[in-house]
């Protein structure tokens, strides 16, 4: 145990991880933006429990964009049966199986691999699934909503940046012909921040206004859809709804 230990405090982390001999390995963002995660783990806890009660043996979870695998160690320690973090990056992987092993979770597991090229045929279907922090970095959110519903058999939670949004009518073919705006995407451009570890992999990323993802959620085949309401003394962003976390059962 001392090795992997040791081996943790030999990088810099993401996130504060509290090790079981009381010690907390380096970060390279400093304490400061541990509140943002607090934040989604606080939220998300108290979805789990209003959803899905205090006994979660018998589920599993799906964390996808598992990035160093904090929340899925969260996820394993409140009682869920298993497991499986997915992330695009190696490095991520290979941090967040340590940290599985420095806590000694059987039932937690991680794999490389694209949101966008997974398939409940090789994976089979969630009770839970996550993706907190990734769709504001996708250049094809939409596909990446699809790919949720198809995993998740009950419940999904994600936590995204949000931009403004746009309503009214369109002409739509022609001047004679209207259609109602359902929602706004807003461009970012992280082309020049592909190598940093919380960055698109890509680039180019499409961020929801709130109405367009409620809506998408729907029309791709969740019954419901809630807005989770962040604690008083949550990340800033969440307070002044910069960001949400929403609820979509399926």
């Amino acid at each position: 145990m001392s090795t992997l230990i040791e081996q943790a405090h030999s990088r810099e982390w993401f996130y504060a991880f509290d090790l079981p001999d009381g010690s907390t390995p380096p970060t390279y963002h400093g304490n400061d933006i541990q509140a943002i995660h607090d934040t989604r783990w606080k939220m998300l806890d108290g979805c789990l429990r209003q959803r899905l009660g205090d006994e979660r043996g018998s589920l599993n979870a799906l964390d996808l964009a598992s990035h160093q695998g904090w929340f899925a160690v969260k996820m394993a320690q409140s009682g869920f049966s298993s497991v499986l973090g997915i992330d695009a990056r190696k490095s991520h992987v290979d941090d967040s199986s340590l940290i599985s092993r420095i806590y000694g979770l059987d039932q937690l597991s991680f794999r490389r691999g694209d949101i966008h090229e997974q398939d409940p045929r090789d994976l089979g279907q969630f009770d839970v699934v996550l993706m907190l922090g990734l769709l504001y970095h996708l250049e094809n959110p939409i596909g990446a909503l699809r790919t949720c519903r198809a995993l998740c058999k009950n419940l999904c939670v994600i936590e995204t940046q949000i931009v403004p949004g746009m309503s009214g009518y369109v002409d739509f073919g022609s001047y004679q012909y209207v259609r109602p705006l359902k929602g706004s995407f807003g461009i970012i451009d992280e082309t020049d921040d592909t190598h940093g570890p919380e960055a698109s992999i890509t680039g180019i990323c499409l961020v929801p206004s709130l109405d367009a993802l409620l809506w998408t959620l729907r029309k791709v085949g969740f019954s419901s859809v809630d807005v989770l309401e962040p604690p008083d003394d949550a990340y800033e962003q969440l307070r002044h709804h910069k960001r949400v976390m929403v609820a979509a059962r399926i």
